[in-house]
C-alpha cells in the first residue's frame, strides 16, 4: 500500500468525520455557516456547506439520492451523495461518493471501486453492520470511494461508479451532471470568497 502523504491523511480523516455527522442528520458540534455562497437552492442541487474543526474545514454534502428503494421503508437507507472537504488554510481538497447499502441476505463486503474506464479509485470502507439475522440475515454497509480532483471536473455530463464486493455484487452508482457541477460551483465560490478575505485591504492614500 502506498503510504499517503500526512497532510493528505488528515484532509482524509477530517472528511469522514464531516461526512459522517452530515450523513447521521446531526450536527455534532458542526455550526452550518450562512455566510458562504451557494448554488440556488434546487431541490436536486442543494448543497448543504458546514464549518468543521472550528472553521479550519468546510464541508460540502450534495443532496442524496436514491440507488435502490429504501430497505423495508425505513429512512435513511440506499443513497448515494457527493461530499468535499475543504482545507481553508491551504486550499487542498478531498472529493468522495458516499454510499449507504442495507440489504437481505449474504454479507457482501464491499471492497473496491472503479470509474467508468474501469480504473480503480480508492475505496474507503466506513462501516459494515448486520443488522438481524431472526429470520434472515440483513446487513448495513456505509462505503465511499475517493474521487481525483481531474475525473470530478471531467465529468460534469455525469459520473458513473462501479463499486465491487468480495461477494462478486457490483453496483454501478451514477450521479447527474447537474450534482457534479453544483458540487464544484459550491467549493469554487468558498475558494473565491477565502481568497478575498485573505486579500489584505489596499493602503489609504497618504494626505
Amino acid at each position: 500500500m502506498i503510504a499517503m502523504p500526512q497532510p493528505v491523511r488528515t484532509l482524509l480523516a477530517a472528511l469522514l468525520l464531516a461526512g459522517l455527522a452530515a450523513c447521521a442528520g446531526g450536527n455534532s458540534g458542526v455550526t452550518t455557516s450562512g455566510s458562504l455562497p451557494t448554488p440556488e437552492a434546487h431541490p436536486d442541487t442543494a448543497i448543504t456547506v458546514n464549518r468543521v474543526q472550528d472553521g479550519k474545514f468546510l464541508s460540502f454534502v450534495g443532496p442524496r439520492t436514491q440507488h435502490d428503494p429504501l430497505f423495508l421503508g425505513v429512512p435513511g437507507t440506499n443513497y448515494d451523495l457527493l461530499r468535499t472537504l475543504l482545507d481553508t488554510r491551504t486550499g487542498e481538497v478531498a472529493n468522495q461518493l458516499y454510499v449507504e447499502d442495507s440489504y437481505s441476505g449474504p454479507r457482501r463486503d464491499w471492497n473496491a471501486a472503479q470509474d467508468e474506464t474501469g480504473r480503480p479509485l480508492r475505496f474507503i470502507p466506513i462501516s459494515n453492520s448486520e443488522i438481524t439475522c431472526d429470520s434472515g440475515c440483513s446487513y448495513a454497509e456505509e462505503f465511499a470511494a475517493a474521487l481525483p480532483e481531474p475525473l470530478l471536473r471531467a465529468s460534469t455530463n455525469g459520473l458513473m461508479v462501479t463499486f465491487i464486493a468480495k461477494s462478486g455484487a457490483h453496483t454501478v452508482i451514477q450521479v447527474p451532471g447537474t450534482q457534479v457541477a453544483a458540487q464544484l460551483a459550491a467549493v469554487d465560490n468558498a475558494k473565491k470568497s477565502l481568497a478575498a478575505a485573505a486579500t489584505p485591504a489596499p493602503a489609504a492614500a497618504a494626505k
